[in-house]
């Protein structure tokens, strides 16, 4: 192996085994000069000498009628908004966030802690000199790996192994152009190493899937998470492929299939027979609908039996058609990028549901869309093919 190529090796080896096990966390904000000397509590004071009470946003609330309400005076309300400035937006108080208000007697605010997240809160101190900071409670980032084996749904089997959902959501994003998650089968199995973010005992979101492969019959597909530092793409195949393709393999997130494409289908609501050249997705209305690749919408509008519909000229050769939408998000002759939502899930024109009809044309003939093939995009670069390959064979050895 040249030496350049080793140096590269031995740093992303030395790399991989520090994060392997790291955990990170994200300290308080910066505290007004006046909280500094406080800063062995994390909040900035003293919780344990406070009457504490509790409760979330109501819908309507506005600022100042809910600090009001805890007990601020009107005047000092509207200067606790003055005092926000940039710490705190006052227009994006969410109803349902939880509030914790501190007080020093059964009258006297002292504190109100608004939680607006699992993570970070924003202080508002109502006694003396009003001021407001921010605080981000500690964050470990743990290292995971999950093995699921597809028994009855991907979902099922995830919750059922201690995995977090949102993994689904990550492995979807990552397989989108290679695993058709509508026809995953008894059997297939997913197994991958993953970072977790952790806060106060819980799970506030997946930071990354690092390695992860499906693994259907004698057939296994990798992907590496690998970042060139070129903005593109950052999952790979063991050739260096793009995980990345030319088309997505749904128009929208995970649901399931109603209908296939068929020469002979027997019409839900006119009862003959005729053909079906697309494929059916049952999905809640409103549900957005994706280009499944770059293009240009050559129609938007009435399709007859239809319904509202779009349809996309992806390049010479392939044409896609989104049927019986609710409502459009895109206009005649925009250009569209690959997974843009261009309308929402509806039932308009000849349906018995709420449901996508998703078409494909290939130089001018229906296609099924189940089995479009897509070219891949761009490959790694050549010289960080030998890294790739190290990489691979690190998360792997960790998988076993």
């Amino acid at each position: 192996m040249p030496k350049k190529y080793l140096s590269i090796l031995l740093v992303a080896i030395a790399v991989s085994a520090c994060n392997w096990g790291s955990r990170k966390s994200a300290d308080a904000e910066q505290l007004p000069a006046e909280a500094v000397k406080d800063t062995v509590y994390p909040l900035g004071f003293c919780t344990d000498s406070f009457r504490v009470e509790t409760g979330s946003i109501r819908t309507g609330d506005n600022f100042t009628a809910w600090v009001n309400r805890l007990g601020l005076p009107r005047e000092k309300a509207l200067a606790l908004v003055q005092a926000c400035d940039t710490v705190f937006d006052v227009r994006k108080l969410r109803a349902g966030n939880t509030w914790e208000a501190y007080y020093e007697d059964s009258t006297a605010l002292g504190y109100i802690v608004y939680n607006n997240s699992r993570i970070r809160q924003t202080i508002f101190r109502c006694k003396d000199s009003l001021a407001v900071w921010s605080y981000n409670k500690p964050v470990e980032t743990i290292e995971k790996k999950a093995d699921i084996t597809i028994t009855s749904s991907l979902w099922n089997d995830m919750t059922a192994a201690g995995a977090s959902p949102e993994l689904i959501s990550e492995l979807s994003e990552i397989y989108a152009w290679t695993v058709d998650f509508f026809g995953l089968q008894k059997g297939d199995r997913f197994r991958l190493l993953y970072s977790e973010n952790i806060c106060e005992g819980e799970s506030v979101g997946i930071q990354r899937i690092s390695y992860s492969e499906f693994l259907r019959d004698s057939t296994c597909l990798p992907a590496i998470y690998f970042d060139q530092g070129d903005g593109g793409n950052t999952y790979w195949n063991e050739k260096g492929e793009s995980m990345r393709k030319a088309f997505l393999k749904a128009p929208l997130k995970f649901t399931r299939i109603s209908s296939g494409y068929s020469l002979h289908r027997l019409h839900p609501v006119h009862g003959t027979v005729r053909p079906h050249t697309g494929v059916d997705y049952a999905a809640p209305t409103g549900t957005p609908v994706m280009s499944i690749g770059d293009g240009t919408v050559i129609s938007v509008g009435w399709g007859g039996g239809g319904g509202k519909t779009i349809k996309i000229r992806h390049n010479s050769v392939y044409t896609t058609a989104y049927l019986h939408l609710s409502r459009y998000a895109v206009k005649a002759g925009q250009r569209v990028s690959q997974g843009q939502v261009i309308g929402y899930v509806g039932m308009t024109g000849t349906a018995t549901g709420p449901h996508l009809d998703f078409r494909v044309w290939k130089n001018g003939s229906p296609v099924n869309p189940l089995k479009l093939e897509s070219p891949p995009a761009e490959p790694v670069r050549p010289e960080n093919l030998p890294l790739l390959d190290s990489l691979q064979r690190v998360f792997r050895t960790k998988l076993q």
